[in-house]
């Protein structure tokens, strides 16, 4: 058996994955955040360069892959080049000539890690086995008939039973009754009942002996799984252990030393195999000084994420943050989705539209760019401007809230009764809402009116995204209605039957919803814009005094 090990590159291999930029002089600023970051000038030549070899790697690949750039500078002869690299395996290998290797290689057919990978493998063959054995099969088939045949017949006696105690309750308003009747209608209920308890200690006798006849067949396999997953866990742990990341000191963390101190504890599964770690620890363990570094998609898009062949993503901050901020440790850029307070609009009150306001509501018309509710570190929302224009209002004030890019229309309740009446309605599925949007094309396909039905899941590894998930996903509709072109581009109105983060955005975004993202989206959209155009443009709800049915209105600016 040969020994895992870091992988090491011979001077031919350092030669092919070195990719020299001459002409090009090295920036003197400091290295980009890979979290929040617009490609620098010698990454876009970097990845048209390395375009070709990318591309004859990914022939014949149905789906797309992430890759990476890092423009570095060879320190020995201060020469300026790009690494590239990307994420997890292709076609089952990490180390494709011209690429940066895998940080650890735990590929090798009969390294350690695929030994007792084979082991486990062997396991859940073995599972499968006594799982469908005809004999277990059999006697899970007879308890499930017995199941039901129980739950049946118990609810036919329940239903009788009760329907007897109603008939007694009849009888005795009806009044004089004898006390022979009256001793008679008791003897009937206490049978009744006995009737009732012999029948479920009956079945129940049954069902417990087909399921010691279950498990019989079911406690070897219960053994083998909880083999299996000591095994797996062991394994897991050895390999986070060999994922030993260099940091810009020359220092080294092993990848459970890393996450030991985050929420997470442990690192999640795939950690250290994305391109950015892959590219920084080459860099490190060759002598290159990073420069600048970008990511970008190739290829189609997964069925789970939204992603956009030959657009650019910030990392993935579940997998990536804790890494980077180890390996990256004396540069501060990992400012993550965090936006600079310096950056945000500032408007004073006069400058949010109020479209309707009496003694119990506001309804703002609230501007792209402007959040709902105070974030992290931004400190002006539109809670925080309505907080300083009503200052002797005890109501929460915001009873909604819209995306920061959106633009539109957010109720305001200037009384707690107010606020609590709002809600209810939102909760109750009352309140409805029309949106328009335009989309990144022109060319609309199909009727002109959809319902697109996508369940939603927010990962919690790579927040603030969404991505459609049947398993985990909370049920997502939108009915979408065409409403013509505009200047190149689609446009629709969408109506939300449900509330979740981002929803219309994924749903126009999604190549099962609509496939047309809508413009201006830097999260699940390809085009850049001014702004993204998506807007709240009327909102439906029963005033929280009156009780009326209130429409508000206010057309979108595009």
């Amino acid at each position: 058996m040969t020994d895992d090990k870091q992988h090491t590159v011979t001077a031919a291999e350092q030669a092919a994955i070195f990719h020299p930029l001459d002409g090009h002089h090295v920036i003197s600023v400091g290295m980009n955040d890979p979290f929040y970051y617009e490609p620098h000038p010698l990454c876009l030549l970097a990845r048209e360069k390395a375009m070709p070899m990318i591309q004859e790697l990914m022939q014949g690949e149905t789906e797309g892959k992430m890759f990476g750039v890092l423009i570095v500078e060879r320190q020995e002869d201060c020469r300026c080049g790009f690494l590239v690299g990307y994420s997890g395996q292709v076609r089952g290998r990490s180390n494709w000539p011209g690429f940066v290797p895998a940080v650890f290689d735990y590929l090798q057919p009969d390294g350690y890690f695929k030994t007792h990978e084979a082991d486990i493998t062997a396991i859940n063959h073995e599972v499968e086995q006594r799982e469908q054995q005809p004999e277990r099969l059999q006697a899970a088939e007879a308890l499930e008939q017995a199941t039901q045949k129980a739950q049946r017949e118990i609810a036919d006696m329940q239903q009788a039973t009760n329907e007897a105690r109603e008939r007694r309750r009849n009888i005795r308003a009806a009044g004089n009754l004898s006390h022979e009747q009256e001793d008679e209608l008791i003897r009937e209920s206490q049978f009744m009942k006995a009737e009732l308890r012999r029948k479920k200690k009956y079945h129940e006798a049954i069902i417990d002996e087909l399921k010691a006849t279950l498990a019989n067949y079911d406690a070897p396999i219960s053994r083998l799984k909880a083999q299996r997953r000591e095994l797996s866990d062991a394994l897991q742990r050895w390999l986070f252990e060999q994922f030993n990341m260099l940091n810009s000191k020359g220092e080294r963390r092993n990848l459970l030393e890393i996450f030991k101190e985050t929420s997470l504890r442990v690192p999640p599964a795939g950690a250290g195999e994305c391109c950015e770690p892959k590219l920084l620890q080459y860099a490190f363990l060759h002598g290159l000084r990073p420069i600048q570094m970008a990511m970008f998609w190739v290829g189609a898009s997964p069925k789970v994420e939204i992603r956009h062949d030959g657009r650019f993503y910030p990392a993935c901050r579940g997998k990536c943050l804790p890494i980077l901020r180890w390996m990256l440790s004396d540069v501060e850029m990992l400012r993550g989705f965090d936006v600079a307070d310096s950056l945000l609009p500032h408007p004073s009150d006069n400058e949010i539209p109020i479209v309707y306001e009496d003694g119990d509501i506001v309804v703002v018309n609230k501007p792209a760019g402007l959040l709902s509710v105070p974030g992290i570190s931004e400190k002006y929302s539109v809670w925080s401007i309505m907080r300083h224009r009503y200052r002797d209002v005890d109501s929460p004030l915001t009873v909604h809230r819209l995306d920061q890019p959106t633009s539109g229309l957010l109720l305001i309740a200037k009384t707690r009764q107010a606020y609590r009446a709002l809600q209810r309605q939102f909760m109750q599925h009352e309140v409805k809402k029309k949106y328009v949007a335009l989309l990144e094309r022109d060319g609309w396909q199909g009727e002109d009116e959809k319902l697109i039905d996508l369940p939603l899941y927010s990962d919690p590894l790579n927040r603030p995204y969404q991505s459609v998930d049947y398993e985990r996903g909370k049920p997502a509709a939108t009915r979408v209605v065409y409403l013509g072109e505009t200047d190149g581009h689609v446009r629709v109105a969408l109506f939300p039957q449900t509330g979740r983060t981002h929803q219309l955005r994924v749903h126009c975004a999604h190549s099962q919803g609509l496939s047309n993202p809508i413009l201006g989206d830097n999260l699940y959209g390809s085009q850049e814009a001014s702004r993204l155009y998506l807007h709240a443009e009327s909102i439906t709800f029963r005033h929280p005094r009156t009780n009326k049915e209130m429409t508000i209105t206010a057309p979108a600016d595009f």
